[in-house]
């Protein structure tokens, strides 16, 4: 609904420095990188026709609950709905620049669950991260203390491990973001979920308006 940044529309429609929309430059990073052939799903609640007017050939998911419901209801409606395979998927509100997925498609191509992450900064508002011992995620939530980093919002469910964060998702309150499914299966069922350091790359979660200005001076370089 994107209350924080105080627009009556849709926080993807958010105008950007070079004229798109922060849901447009993610399509046309999706189909620069992953081609004509990528199925590119959204799931849609508030002033839901806005975004389907302005991007008529996406296939659609409707969280009827929205307005009440966190990410993990409306990640379990996408992958409810999802084709066979694995799952790419991105919060609404990312910017970031094609060389983010060039650098992921070699794990989605391998079908290997990962996170996208920044370790140079770790904001109090922001989802952080821990491994164990072998690498692989631990903690994940906005909470965790002593984190190597953040996630940006960008990630993947391997085939064979996408039954296990639907279960999850399932079982999330319905306030508990998306991350909160993840880490149930990874404490319920051993998902192994790998880090991908992006740090070096832009990319930028727009929640408040230091964020966007952020993220227009990052378009502009």
């Amino acid at each position: 609904m994107g209350t924080r940044l105080g627009r009556p529309f849709p926080k993807p429609l958010t105008p950007l420095v070079d004229g798109r929309t922060i849901m447009k430059q993610q399509m046309e990073n999706i189909l620069q990188v992953f081609g004509e052939s990528a199925r590119i799903s959204v799931v849609v609640g508030f002033k839901m026709e806005m975004i389907m007017e302005s991007f008529p050939r996406a296939i659609y998911i409707y969280n009827e609950e929205y307005d009440r419901t966190n990410t993990s209801k409306s990640l379990m409606r996408a992958l409810a709905s999802s084709f066979d395979g694995g799952v790419l998927w991105m919060n609404g509100d990312v910017v970031f620049e094609p060389s983010v997925l060039e650098r992921l498609k070699k794990d989605v191509e391998a079908d290997r669950t990962f996170v996208s992450v920044n370790t140079s900064t770790v904001g109090e508002e922001e989802v952080k991260y821990k491994v164990d011992s072998q690498g692989t995620i631990s903690e994940l939530s906005k909470t965790v203390e002593e984190a190597l980093g953040e996630a940006v919002g960008i990630n993947f469910i391997s085939s064979r491990d996408k039954s296990s964060l639907l279960k999850n998702l399932e079982l999330c309150q319905e306030s508990d973001y998306f991350e909160r499914g993840i880490e149930l299966a990874i404490e319920s069922d051993g998902l192994k979920v790998t880090p991908v350091d992006i740090s070096d790359l832009f990319a930028v979660e727009v929640d408040f308006q230091e964020d966007l200005d952020r993220a227009n001076k990052g378009l502009e370089r």
